[in-house]
């Protein structure tokens, strides 16, 4: 039987005072040995009843401690108390309190090893992005130094040369990209915004990609037909809007079906506009949806950067449009394509600028 401390003290001051009452009542008629066998037998009552109070309502309740906790450590939480109810029991709200501590310490050191073991994987992809241009670049330069007898003609030389330069413009819009997230997370890139036209940044940006997308035989289209060439004003940063539609379509084109299409949908609706990119490449498998913000996250590991990018557009792309209080959202079906969106807010009143 479960009694409450008020339930067993209540118990025990009445069982005291029946004891003593009826010992008070018969003592002076009994002579001295019966009534001291009675005295004795008083005081076995009530330390008992003391004992079993402390057992029951101490030593249980500690002994529910120690398993709580043992619980914790084995990370079986589903068998401790589903519910931390105010108790009057003071052990009982101590016992509470130590259980409800320990999960919250053992979450957060759940969370450390999960943010140490992000923190080593984005050291050792940020130590590969560097090295390989870096090293590129190195090789071709040592390959012309090396050269002490000029076996290497004048055109390999600039060819080697070129080569070079170009491993270390990748190198620099690397080490710019890592500069502009760690600026967009700190906070301190403020956004522009301004009233611009974005069917003239989308068609903008269509004419940039096109030879890309003609060599994989992309269809961009954007959404819905018969869209006019302008008459879609939103605030925003526009420049980087264009960075972040940039990021969208171009892996949409890198992703997507050879011989596919790409669609940009502007929906208007009250005070926002949704732009939505959406490619019919292989999709996203829910496990890697979650993560593709992420930093040099790949969901196909053996993608070159060629072929796949340094993993940093998506990232920047997230702070960029969180900065305009908006989040980009990701619906995938494997195997039929992916689709990235977000908002914009719409203007209310004034002429359309900055859209040249």
């Amino acid at each position: 039987m479960n009694f409450s401390s008020r339930t067993i003290a209540v118990f025990i001051a009445l069982l005291v005072a029946a004891v003593l009452t009826t010992y008070a009542r018969v003592a002076p008629t009994l002579p001295f040995r019966e009534a001291f066998l009675g005295a004795g037998i008083a005081v076995a009552a009530c330390f008992l009843l003391v004992y079993l109070s402390f057992e029951a309502l101490l030593f249980r309740e500690i002994n529910g401690v120690y398993a709580g906790l043992e619980n914790i450590k084995r990370k079986e939480f589903k068998k401790l108390s589903n519910k931390f109810l105010f108790r009057p029991e003071p052990v009982k709200r101590v016992r509470d309190e130590i259980l409800q501590m320990a999960e919250r310490r053992q979450q957060e050191l759940d969370e450390l090893v999960r943010l140490q073991a992000l923190r080593r994987e984005f050291l050792a992809d940020v130590s590969h992005e560097l090295k390989t241009p870096l090293f590129a670049a190195q090789g071709f330069v040592h390959t012309i130094l090396d050269d002490e007898d000029d076996d290497i003609d004048l055109a390999t030389r600039r060819k080697f040369l070129r080569k070079a330069a170009a491993s270390l413009d990748t190198l620099d819009a690397l080490v710019q990209d890592l500069v502009t997230i760690a600026q967009l997370e700190k906070g301190v890139v403020r956004m522009r915004r301004q009233r611009f036209d974005l069917i003239v940044l989308v068609r903008e940006i269509f004419e940039l990609l096109e030879q890309q997308a003609d060599r994989r035989g992309t269809h961009l289209e954007l959404f819905p037909p018969g869209l006019p060439a302008t008459g879609l004003p939103v605030i925003a940063d526009r420049n980087r809007i264009r960075q972040v539609l940039i990021n969208l379509i171009d892996n949409a084109i890198k992703y997507g079906r050879d011989n596919g299409r790409v669609v940009v949908s502007l929906i208007e609706g009250g005070r926002s506009v949704r732009i939505a990119v959406r490619d019919d490449g292989a999709g996203i498998a829910p496990e890697h949806q979650s993560r593709i913000f992420e930093r040099f996250y790949r969901i196909d590991k053996s993608r070159s950067r060629d072929s796949g990018g340094s993993g940093l557009g998506l990232a920047i792309s997230k702070h960029i449009v969180e900065a305009h209080k908006s989040t980009i959202h990701v619906k995938s079906t494997v195997g039929e394509g992916t689709t990235l969106e977000f908002k914009l807010n719409k203007p209310k009143t004034g002429p359309v600028g900055g859209a040249a």
